[in-house]
């Protein structure tokens, strides 16, 4: 017999407890994270003030960063810049500041060294040390981009909560975000937001996937 184990009411109390991990991802209407080469422009245009500004508050519910090694060396190339960028606005300033501060968890087995400050890399099982992350005393922990540590997690039923930012546009071709898909899971709208731009966020809430029996 294959399923979930039982749980308590004291535990599933504990488990609400526990620290989230939640993943903010741009999309394209047809689902895709990035175009078919990973770029991307194609969300650009549609970013502004307003847009920024979630991000902030978003960040006030967070003290860590979960990144891939690609996603990883991207911003580490550009949020140390952008902190002493004297034209920033106090929003996109305050973010920069924040995203510097934070702690940042790489999950790479490739990655010797990391440059950017409160780092630390980690590799080799990913789902028994989100886990242990996940009980130690913090906030909400936060994966943007990264689409294959995304991709991981989903798999694990690591992924807490899902912030969603569904741009009007359509790609041909793209890397899509729910991709080798092994189980059904039901998801709870939580809120949704939409900007002038055209982006609407969709908040979703994962729920305790069921396996039936197979006997």
């Amino acid at each position: 017999m294959s399923g979930l184990p039982s749980l308590s009411p004291a535990r599933m109390g504990y488990l609400c407890l526990m620290r989230k991990v939640i993943v903010s991802m741009n999309i394209t209407l047809n689902g895709f994270m990035a175009s078919a080469d990973g770029a991307l422009d194609w969300h650009f245009p549609f970013w502004d003030g307003e847009m920024s500004a979630c991000i902030s508050q978003q960040l006030d519910t967070a003290d860590t960063i979960l990144l891939g090694r690609r996603s990883y060396q991207v911003m580490a190339d550009y949020w140390p810049c952008a902190a002493r960028d004297p034209l920033a606005n106090p929003t996109d300033a305050s973010i920069a500041r924040r995203m510097n501060s934070y702690r940042k968890i790489v999950f790479s087995n490739t990655l010797e060294q990391a440059s950017w400050q409160n780092t630390r890399i980690m590799g080799g099982d990913i789902g028994n040390k989100i886990l242990a992350l996940k009980q130690q005393p913090g906030a909400d922990m936060i994966i943007f981009g990264s689409g294959s540590i995304v991709q991981s997690f989903m798999r694990q039923g690591l992924i807490d909560e899902y912030m969603l930012w569904v741009h009007p546009v359509i790609l041909q071709e793209g890397m899509p975000l729910f991709k080798d898909i092994r189980y059904n899971t039901n998801l709870q709208l939580l809120q949704s937001k939409a900007f002038s731009t055209g982006v609407v966020i969709l908040y979703y809430k994962t729920r305790l996937r069921v396996v039936k029996s197979s006997v």
